[in-house]
């Protein structure tokens, strides 16, 4: 029998994913584990990490050790009018770990949607950020943003894109001040600068926030914004989400690629985000496709630190034999022992720091229970 006690937490959570997607209908995409470096240097500021790995193929051409999936997807699909694919992967990236500060490969699994994509495909996979963080951890929260309604308001201050860019950047660091600053050097109204700081400070459960929000979203493009996510919204809270979602805007990221929902998603223990996601239509366009696109990645490498300490044993039992006993014996003690369902390490001896639940001793006469912590 297979215990999933021998696995580490990356694993079970590649397993539980997966059963998850397959569940709403999403299909598994292969690829390959490298692509031509030039679709990367396009879109570095789409990247987690604009460090890649490069290597000369055999024509000549600059290839990279993939550190994205979702330009690999976007590349590798085809628009099919008034069709949604929907499909999932687990693929091994390249890139600088957040753990380590270096390259590393690194287990990332998550889910594409792509397009003709309505409000229902847009709260299915958020919905589905949701459950996949669930399955990590009942300790978890989803953050949401509209990219929307955050470009709307900077846009009504009428302000160039560096600008633009500067203001994006305070937002997404919560930065009253820095807000306040840039609006004063660039002569914004007070109403607009008001707008901007009243953003910063919207945050929080779904059913407090969207009231507020209805105060800020006074244009019609807000307003617009503000509708779909109050849509979306409606649907988590009747899926019993609504305790696990926060409206946070300094979900700040690159207009030029997403437009519409992003999202963050964190579980206790790991201290930065273990989930990321959002609309990237503007993506597609860039890279000449007519359809729309949600999706979202989980890091699995951040799992590592999951539960660490927690973790009362490395193995159920540490079995001991000596050089007289008969491989047979210990083969049969093991067999017995994993067919129940516990971990077992074979050892001639008590290897240091190892953690156990019971400690067994294989003699002429049987098993004999040396230690036993349950």
């Amino acid at each position: 029998m297979f215990s999933a006690s021998l696995l580490k937490n990356e694993e079970k959570a590649v397993f539980a994913l997966r059963s998850l997607y397959q569940k709403y209908g999403y299909t598994p995409f292969k690829m390959s584990k490298f692509e031509e470096y030039d679709l990367y240097v396009r879109n570095k500021d789409f990247l987690v990490s604009d460090s890649v790995i490069t290597f000369t193929g055999m024509n000549g051409k600059l290839l990279a050790l993939k550190p994205d999936v979702t330009l690999s997807i976007v590349k590798n699909t085809k628009d099919i009018p008034d069709t949604v694919q929907k499909v999932y992967y687990n693929e091994n990236v390249y890139r600088v770990s957040k753990s380590t500060q270096d390259f590393k490969e690194i287990m990332q699994t998550g889910l594409e949607c792509i397009g003709n994509i309505d409000d229902y495909n847009i709260f299915e996979v958020i919905m589905l950020a949701a459950k996949s963080l669930e399955a990590i951890s009942d300790s978890f929260v989803l953050d949401l943003s509209h990219i929307g309604i955050v470009s709307a308001v900077i846009d009504s201050i009428g302000c160039d894109r560096e600008t633009g860019k500067a203001l994006l950047n305070c937002i997404g660091e919560k930065n009253q001040s820095g807000i306040e600053k840039i609006c004063s050097e660039k002569h914004v109204s007070p109403e607009g600068c008001q707008k901007l700081v009243a953003l910063v400070g919207t945050y929080g459960k779904i059913g407090r926030v969207l009231p507020a929000l209805e105060e800020i979203c006074d244009t019609a493009e807000t307003k617009s914004a503000l509708a779909q996510l109050a849509s979306i919204c409606a649907l988590l809270c009747a899926s019993g989400l609504e305790d696990k979602i926060n409206i946070d805007f300094s979900i700040a990221t690159d207009m030029r690629y997403y437009n519409g929902v992003v999202f963050q998603g964190f579980v206790e223990n790991v201290p930065t985000g273990v989930l990321s996601g959002g609309q990237y239509d503007n993506l597609m366009k860039k890279m000449g496709r007519k359809s729309g696109a949600i999706g979202f990645a989980v890091y699995l490498d951040t799992l590592e630190r999951l539960g660490l300490t927690d973790k009362k044993y490395d193995v159920d039992t540490v079995l001991l034999y000596d050089e007289n006993s008969p491989w047979a014996d210990i083969s049969k003690a093991v067999s017995e022992l994993t067919g129940a369902g516990r971990s077992v390490m074979a050892q001639k001896s008590i290897p240091e720091s190892i953690r156990y639940r019971q400690l067994l001793k294989l003699n002429g006469k049987g098993v004999e229970i040396l230690e036993n912590n349950d």
